[in-house]
């Protein structure tokens, strides 16, 4: 980890696996930001080796050397993606956690106006990822989404908070959750973690 890294924060050498004619091309580019669905990529001159990603509430924020060029770019903002994800995967976040979350995503895209009473996981949902009882001002999260990354929990506990305010899944509710920006990168998650369930299951091949 490089000692320049905020907390949190997931780090990589590019130069441990890139070639010479690589790292010249790359040396061309100028320094320059560029934002893209939610995250932002910071070049810096005084960066020369490192590339680094950490979370800024909502966005991803990657640092990269200012000569690497925009193919060196791409890669590195994937690798460090999912770097990022697996880091969140091993946090398991507490109920007293949840409560909190809920209170701060409520603020930043509902302004506040959902206040559930109680917010907890629970083991007995299997075949939904939440659930939300207006009438008592409960949401209940499903004991599979933990692990998963942060970003597909704050979805899901986003989408059953917009239920305190809209019952049912008309445009009105799907307009509560436009202002998050990672609804659709968190439902295909979710639907590629349903699709890979619903695969069927080799039979474990025989040792001779």
């Amino acid at each position: 980890m490089p000692a320049d890294s905020p907390p949190g924060l997931a780090g990589e050498t590019p130069e441990r696996g890139a070639g010479r004619q690589q790292r010249r091309a790359a040396a061309t580019q100028p320094p320059r930001a560029a934002v893209t669905s939610a995250v932002e990529v910071r070049r810096s001159a005084r960066r020369s080796r490192t590339v680094s990603a950490y979370r800024e509430g909502d966005r991803t924020i990657v640092l990269i050397p200012a000569r690497m060029s925009e193919a060196e770019e791409q890669r590195w903002v994937g690798v460090m993606l999912d770097k990022l994800a697996a880091q969140e995967s091993k946090r398991v976040i507490g109920d007293s956690d949840l409560s909190d979350r809920a209170e701060r995503l409520a603020g930043q895209y509902l302004d506040g106006r959902a206040r559930p009473a109680s917010v907890r996981w629970v083991t007995n949902q299997n075949t939904r990822w939440g659930s939300c009882t207006p009438a008592e001002g409960s949401i209940r999260l499903s004991h599979r989404l933990q692990g998963m990354p942060e970003y597909v929990v704050d979805y899901v506990l986003l989408h059953e908070l917009a239920h305190l305010l809209v019952p049912g899944h008309g445009p009105r509710f799907w307009r509560l959750l436009e202002a998050y920006p990672r609804t659709e990168r968190a439902r295909g998650y979710l639907e590629g973690v349903v699709a890979a369930d619903r695969l069927p299951r080799l039979p474990a091949a025989r040792e001779e």
